[in-house]
């Protein structure tokens, strides 16, 4: 592969797509290459580079975890230990799940927690308030029962970090992972990003027009209580060098064994897009056979997708400033660096034919704390819908994405509960039915969260 080539591709899919902004980087054979294409901002153009600092949301829960496994190194915390032994003031909605989970549940998902409290808009809000109103945070199953992704499981880690350290978790973050491993255009602080050139984020307007995301930082992920699971702003070339340190034996932070153990599956996940499973964050996937880690995440109008291949020692980092096109814009680009670049081609598996008893027997709606997911037959096709509550979006003074319109989703091979969306800005993403004792469907999993079944 040329230069060139990288070049025409990434500006070629962000102007089908309509992206701003986009920057992409690939590590392979221990070089790097870049390549961007925009601007960070259409009323006031920059271009964007790999210097360009873009806000990676769900991306930072790697940051935390590895963070968290440098405190576990050095013996001040462990992986197995209750959490209350750290935070002993943890109330959770059911005392099971308060007194039994793990580091390791909130780490690979599996505490049984919903994905988030609603109610952080306040940029005030410290970790320590957020951990106060967790009574109030839905719970989906036993410590240990299932993965379902949970945003806030990972606020619980971050606080963790604060209680062993006595440090913020900001500060605790810079001394225990981003200053040693070099990341210099890594922050969490708005204050430093706005000194330097960064990226708008955009969502698309029913016009189809594209208008600014506001605020910045995206909703709920605003708050200080939401920075470990989703607040670090970053660029590709600091996502590059962070992929080396994970690509090598951890350097000055911890102990390389203890690095690569992260990458060891811990749970299984079930007909997921986003991998085969859990290690100690990581989303475990493969393809053509070759194992992969990633982590992606997503902003108010902003997308991060970071994508690893410890075999063959490449990484490829896709950044974008528009929602919902950058999720596709990732996409594509990972797809066509694996092709390109290893010769791996990662095809989606085909849906069967329309099957009207199952289409009416899932049909309905599901929901967590701020999304509903419909999903429909009209006799002929299956669709899917998600989109914030209209409650929620009423409720926030902030300009949220668009909801994803309703997208053919067909049913995969085998038992019927397994699907896979067909159209859309979704396209490609997979996932099942759960099913209850009795074998009624009470919710559906999208993206690695339970969605339950809303009562009527």
């Amino acid at each position: 592969m040329t230069q060139q080539q990288l070049s025409e591709f990434v500006a070629a899919t962000a102007k089908e797509l309509d992206v701003p902004g986009v920057a992409v980087g690939i590590l392979m054979d221990g070089q790097e290459y870049y390549a961007a294409h925009g601007v960070t901002s259409l009323a006031n153009p920059l271009p964007v580079d790999e210097k360009t600092l873009f806000h990676l949301g769900s991306t930072t829960k790697i940051f935390t975890a590895t963070a968290l496994m440098r405190l576990v190194a050095e013996g001040r915390v462990e992986l197995d230990a209750p959490v209350r032994r750290y935070v002993p003031e943890l109330v959770l909605a059911e005392e099971r799940n308060a007194a039994e989970i793990t580091v390791l549940n909130l780490l690979n998902h599996t505490a049984g927690l919903e994905w988030n409290l609603i109610d952080t808009e306040d940029e005030r809000e410290s970790l320590a308030d957020f951990v106060a109103k967790m009574a109030n945070l839905g719970i989906v199953g036993a410590p240990g029962e299932r993965a379902s992704y949970s945003q806030a499981g990972f606020n619980l880690a971050g606080r963790i970090i604060e209680k062993v350290t006595g440090l913020s978790y900001e500060r605790a973050m810079a001394e225990l992972l981003l200053d040693p491993v070099g990341l210099s255009d890594t922050f969490f602080d708005l204050d430093e990003v706005l000194v330097r050139k960064f990226a708008l984020g955009y969502n698309r307007a029913e016009d189809g027009t594209l208008k600014t995301a506001q605020p910045w930082r995206a909703y709920p992920a605003g708050a200080r209580g939401n920075l470990p699971g989703g607040g670090i702003v970053s660029s590709a070339g600091d996502l590059l060098r962070w992929a080396r340190f994970q690509l090598g034996g951890g350097e000055g932070v911890l102990p390389g064994e203890l690095l690569h153990r992260m990458r060891e599956q811990t749970v299984e996940l079930r007909a997921s897009s986003l991998g085969d499973g859990f290690g100690i964050s990581w989303f475990l996937g493969s393809v053509a056979g070759v194992r992969t880690l990633g982590q992606a995440g997503s902003a108010n109008g902003q997308f991060a997708e970071l994508l690893i291949v410890p075999e063959r020692d490449f990484a490829v980092v896709a950044l974008s400033n528009a929602g919902p096109e950058g999720y596709p814009f990732n996409q594509a680009v990972s797809r066509w660096a694996l092709e390109r670049y290893l010769g791996l081609v990662e095809e989606d598996p085909e849906p069967v034919g329309y099957d009207d008893a199952r289409a009416r027997e899932v049909a309905g709606r599901y929901e967590i704390d701020v999304m509903n997911l419909d999903i429909a037959t009209d006799g002929s096709r299956l669709t899917l819908e998600v989109g914030i509550k209209p409650e929620i979006r009423a409720a926030s003074e902030a300009d949220m994405p668009a909801d994803y319109p309703p997208a053919a989703t067909g049913f995969l091979p085998g038992d019927g509960d397994e699907y896979i969306i067909t159209e859309g800005g979704l396209k490609g993403q997979r996932g099942f039915f759960t099913r209850d004792e009795h074998g009624a469907v009470i919710g559906v999993d999208l993206g690695g969260r339970l969605f339950g079944r809303a009562a009527g």
